[in-house]
């Protein structure tokens, strides 16, 4: 299949090149940009994890300046801020550490560490106070997402009533053992308003699964997303993945053998769309509309 020039609004890093690293240069950041283009990347959203307010500031503003002052805005369009407001229990490879309440208060000063450029944050929809929150973000233009949750589905249906768009990697961020009826994928799912971002990397979910998600939200509800990080790019061995000691299998899985849990992905969205293309499934619009035009509409990109 042409690429069309995809459009990922999970980005963490990219061979070598951390965003949530407090050593972040920009040079590194731009040159992780060139070479995520150059794989078939054409929008990307910088995404910076559960970390300090002081790192989402320095490297917040690392980026802003360096997508400014070298044009890139339109392929690097704004930022994702993958918490601080998400749940300890659903923490997924992120520090519990630095989990924060989504008060007005913190609310504001996340937003104010990148002024403007701050497009897409995830919250746990049964955060403390979290559909103020949303609908706060919300009105302020931030595209809100949901996930790293234990929701139920009345949570759910409170987040999207208060403008939240997204899920979070839905499937993922979740403990190994959930309720096998009452969980929050199911939840997701059932929430019509709510559009899926679905890891393809063949690992996060597989083949199966992506299939019932996908017939379950409509194609045109389901945004294709990587969640790469600096390992993607690199060979098999282990790695410093987002604080984590991380394993990179020869078949390409990314896992923390302490916490028995995936940590991010080492593929890019092209490898993320090349899988769901071999499973044979769905035509090349279905694919474009999944790997770049919903993402497009849900950010009013051109």
């Amino acid at each position: 299949m042409k690429n069309p020039g995809w459009v990922d609004l999970q980005v963490n890093g990219h061979n070598g090149v951390d965003y949530s690293d407090p050593n972040l240069t920009a040079d590194g950041f731009l040159r992780s940009a060139e070479q995520l283009m150059a794989a078939g990347t054409e929008v990307f959203f910088p995404t910076i994890i559960t970390s300090p307010l002081d790192l989402f500031r320095r490297n917040g503003r690392i980026i802003y300046e360096a997508v400014e002052k070298h044009g890139l805005l339109k392929n690097v369009p704004g930022l994702h801020y993958e918490g601080p407001f998400i749940s300890r229990i659903a923490i997924g490879s992120h520090n519990p550490n630095w989990v924060q309440t989504p008060t007005k208060e913190a609310v504001d000063t996340l937003l104010d560490t990148a002024p403007g450029y701050v497009k897409i944050v995830t919250i746990s929809a049964d955060a403390e106070g979290a559909p103020e929150a949303i609908k706060y973000m919300s009105q302020k233009g931030v595209t809100v997402s949901v996930g790293h949750h234990m929701a139920t589905y009345q949570d759910v249906r409170n987040a999207a009533d208060a403008g939240a768009k997204l899920l979070t990697h839905l499937g993922n961020g979740l403990p190994n053992m959930i309720d096998r009826h009452r969980n929050p994928i199911y939840a997701g799912l059932a929430e019509d308003r709510l559009t899926a971002m679905l890891i393809s990397d063949g690992h996060h979910l597989p083949g199966e699964l992506l299939k019932v998600m996908i017939r379950c939200k409509g194609v045109d509800n389901v945004i294709i997303t990587s969640d790469a990080c600096n390992a993607a790019g690199f060979p098999p061995g282990e790695y410093d993945v987002l604080g984590n000691h991380a394993i990179l299998t020869p078949d390409g899985k990314l896992y923390n053998p302490e916490k028995n849990c995936l940590v991010a992905s080492a593929s890019t969205i092209s490898m993320c769309m090349n899988f769901l293309e071999k499973l044979g499934l769905y035509t090349e619009d279905e694919l474009v509309r999944m790997g770049r035009t919903n993402a497009m509409n849900m950010l009013h990109l051109q």
